[in-house]
């Protein structure tokens, strides 16, 4: 494998440079050269804290801002304008690193960068797709966008009342990703995941790798999606934290965007085994002042210590309840934060419950852990996460929201008493124990995701 330099591309997002900096060390552990690029917009100006150094592993970056003034005047014109603008610096990139004798032999590009194949393909690279969503998700797509079985029942763009994927229960509109319905507000982001499946479609031996594993998944993998090749490699989280002896060192991502707080785990330590609600909504989302306080409320109405990460932010609604929630805590029941490791979070004894948006790294880290959620999906594929948590896994409860998109402290206490109860709570434990060792296996030696990612590798050579 000396001889393969994979360039890995990502947005510069939490949630797109997790999986694909930890896809890149696995890459370098099995004997490649990997140069990890994130495509820059101006829009987005945060840089990496702490980007983690490691001999095989290259950094770089290339813009995808047309550097116009003002704001595209549409999501179509913002999505042409990287199109045009990504295609020609990523090509200029790849000759680059030609130029200083290190020729990319292999791109993988992620999601909302579909052209970039088109890039790989007009210089005689090949490439691969990796989806940083679940399968189920990936399925959808192809669902959805396939013109042979179409997706919605008439020309009036009414979505049906469920469809049926393998081994899945029926999906009802509310649980696909938000912007595959007309009516939704980000319905014009669909085009670019239209993209992605006609991307594939286009390539003679089209390649998906999948941050997943293929017991989690079992059924849609073996039914597959056309002919494409489906890779599950995941979950790509640290080593560390997957009881992997051989890898101790690989504890953290390397990639944060954030500044972490570091007063929590001597907190954590004060708590008692499996008593802790660990609350976050991940790296972009920002609550409203009311959904705030009603989350605040129910935390301190179930009588349970609670760790929440409120990142800073530009919203002064947010900064607002912020500033009022700190000011009524009891350091005792409560600690907020602003950023945390959450795999190490997940992962302390003294975490009992996720309350969570569903986000798929935020999913995957839960289930290998072994901690049971609390499912407060907001947008995307979150919701296809949460109908998986609570019908198909069985690890955790979807909470309610009520007619203004409000999850009310009532609905929060009794979703926590049904997850941290006695009653139901041991059901889930039981579900996510089992899915956490499954995880384990599957990324240790000889494990399927293992075994799928030296397979992908060996048909490079």
């Amino acid at each position: 494998m000396n001889h393969q330099h994979f360039l890995i591309i990502s947005f510069r997002g939490q949630g797109h440079l997790n999986p694909t900096i930890q896809l890149a060390k696995r890459l370098v552990w099995a004997g490649a050269r990997v140069t990890h690029a994130t495509a820059v917009d101006g829009r987005n100006l945060k840089t990496i804290k702490t980007p983690i150094s490691m001999e095989g592993l290259s950094h770089a970056s290339f813009s995808v801002d047309g550097g116009s003034a003002g704001e595209p005047s549409s999501y179509k014109d913002r999505i042409s304008e990287m199109t045009r603008v990504g295609s020609r610096n990523l090509r200029e990139l790849i000759v680059s690193l030609s130029e200083k004798d290190r020729p990319v032999t292999f791109l993988i590009y992620t999601v909302l960068l579909p052209w970039a194949a088109g890039v790989a393909r007009d210089l005689g690279v090949p490439s691969a797709f990796l989806s940083i969503q679940s399968a189920a998700v990936v399925a959808i797509y192809h669902h959805y966008f396939n013109s042979r079985s179409g997706f919605y029942q008439s020309s009036k763009n009414e979505p049906p009342t469920s469809i049926s994927l393998p081994g899945l229960p029926p999906l009802n509109p509310e649980d696909l990703p938000s912007f595959l319905l007309p009516t939704n507000p980000n319905f014009p982001i669909a085009p670019t995941f239209q993209e992605h499946i006609l991307t594939l479609e286009k390539e003679t031996n089209p390649c998906v790798l999948l941050n997943t594993f293929d017991a989690l998944e079992e059924d849609l993998i073996k039914a597959g999606m056309g002919y494409m090749r489906l890779f599950a490699i995941g979950p790509l989280i640290p080593l560390a934290y997957l009881d992997d002896k051989d890898r101790p060192s690989d504890n953290s991502f390397g990639c944060d965007l954030y500044d972490c707080s570091t007063d929590y785990l001597q907190w954590l330590e004060s708590k008692p085994a499996s008593s802790v609600i660990y609350v976050s909504f991940g790296s972009m989302a920002v609550l409203n002042k009311n959904q705030m306080e009603e989350l605040f409320q129910g935390l301190r109405e179930s009588g349970r210590p609670f760790l929440w990460v409120i990142r800073p932010s530009d919203a002064s609604e947010q900064e607002e309840a912020d500033a009022m929630i700190k000011g009524r805590l009891d350091g005792d029941t409560g600690l907020i934060v602003p950023w945390c490791l959450q795999v190490e979070v997940l992962n302390h004894k003294s975490i009992g419950c996720h309350v969570t948006h569903c986000g798929w790294n935020s999913t995957l880290e839960s289930l290998t852990a072994g901690v049971p959620m609390v499912a407060c999906p907001l947008l995307s594929d979150q919701l296809t996460n949460a109908k998986l948590v609570q019908d198909v896994w069985e690890v955790g409860v979807k909470a309610r929201a009520d007619g203004a998109g409000v999850v009310r402290r009532e609905e929060m206490t009794r979703c926590l008493d049904m997850v941290m109860g006695a009653t139901l709570a041991g059901g889930m434990r039981e579900n996510v124990s089992k899915w956490k060792a499954s995880a384990r296996r599957a990324v240790k030696e000889g494990g399927s995701s293992d075994n799928n990612l030296r397979l992908f590798m060996a048909g490079l050579k």
